[in-house]
């Protein structure tokens, strides 16, 4: 069982290692000029149609991914027997760290095509909301309620 929760604490690491990974890879891709910049600037228009969706989908994405998989949890896997619940476990992180992904790309995206600012701040908010979600040992036996599992000598 032991090597089953390691196993799956470094899939669910290397999935929150991607998330970051192709957050900067778009905004380096952005910044190297490989991607077009601009594309929308001076169109006051869609400027403001981008703001007003990279703000919803920050405002609407970070709440659902953060409070999706509690409740997730405290309805559905916990009470699953324990190989289930691992799968059920790192399906729901995978979905949070995917909202997460997706409004972060979505917002750097509309950064650099609007270049005003409110992306920016949308973007950084979803990476400092994904702080919340790093993956561990710890936080997958807190979470699953089996510390008794990994100290069975107490």
């Amino acid at each position: 069982m032991e090597k089953e929760l390691k196993r799956l604490v470094r899939i669910l690491k290397g999935e929150y290692a991607l998330l970051w990974i192709l957050t900067l890879l778009l905004a380096g891709l952005y910044e190297c000029e490989i991607l077009p910049q601009g594309l929308l600037a001076g169109n006051a228009q869609a400027e403001y149609i981008m703001q007003v969706a990279s703000i919803l989908l920050t405002v609407c994405l970070i709440p659902l991914s953060l409070r999706i998989f509690s409740l997730s949890l405290t309805r559905y896997v916990t009470g699953l027997p324990l190989p289930k619940a691992l799968k059920s476990y790192r399906r729901w992180s995978e979905v949070r760290i995917a909202l997460l992904l997706t409004a972060s790309l979505i917002n750097l995206s509309a950064y650099y095509w609007t270049m005003d600012t409110t992306g920016l701040l949308c973007a950084g908010m979803v990476i400092i909301a994904s702080l919340f979600c790093i993956p561990s040992k710890e936080r997958l036996l807190n979470e699953l309620h089996l510390s008794d599992i990994s100290n069975p000598d107490e």
